[in-house]
């Protein structure tokens, strides 16, 4: 057995020791660092991811609300449900939290940036047609353009998004 290896097999025996003499106190104190610190290393996520297209005026006729703007966010924050979302019409009024997580090119994406958006529509009726088809929501462009550099991004980005 050479030195080097000598070195290791007490370095290793030093620090289990050194553990196995903390109190259990200080044990628990420093397990709960640990997961701490490992917990912030890695971002969790409780929604779904997805991809978003956008669309521009005309907005109305709606599926969910007909020709009525009222039921309209007046913050134009609004989008069209696709397929998988679209729930026989039940995602009429859902609104969801809306994070653009990646795209085709780099830094089309605002970072940080989080938005409410309220389903007033359905992909198959809308009245204009979305840049990208197959998605899984439609944003206004004015929610699309909060999340997204439109001048970056291709026809669609990557997004995460939760039922509020």
């Amino acid at each position: 057995m050479g030195i080097q290896g000598g070195r290791e097999s007490l370095f290793f025996s030093f620090k289990f020791s050194h553990f196995a003499k903390m109190s259990g106190t200080w044990l628990l104190l420093l397990q709960l660092l640990s997961l701490t610190l490992v917990s912030h290393l890695f971002h969790t996520s409780l929604g779904d991811v997805g991809t978003a297209a956008q669309y521009s005026p005309p907005y109305l006729p709606t599926a969910c609300y007909g020709s009525d703007p009222s039921p309209f966010p007046s913050s134009n924050l609004f989008g069209v449900a696709g397929d998988g979302i679209w729930d026989n019409g039940a995602s009429c009024g859902r609104q969801y939290l809306v994070r653009c997580i990646s795209a085709s090119k780099q830094g089309a994406c605002i970072r940080d940036q989080t938005i409410q958006i309220k389903i007033i529509d359905y992909v198959g009726s809308a009245p204009s047609l979305p840049t990208a088809n197959d998605t899984t929501m439609v944003l206004s462009k004015t929610a699309y353009e909060t999340i997204a550099n439109p001048a970056i991004a291709d026809q669609f980005i990557n997004i995460e998004f939760l039922l509020v």
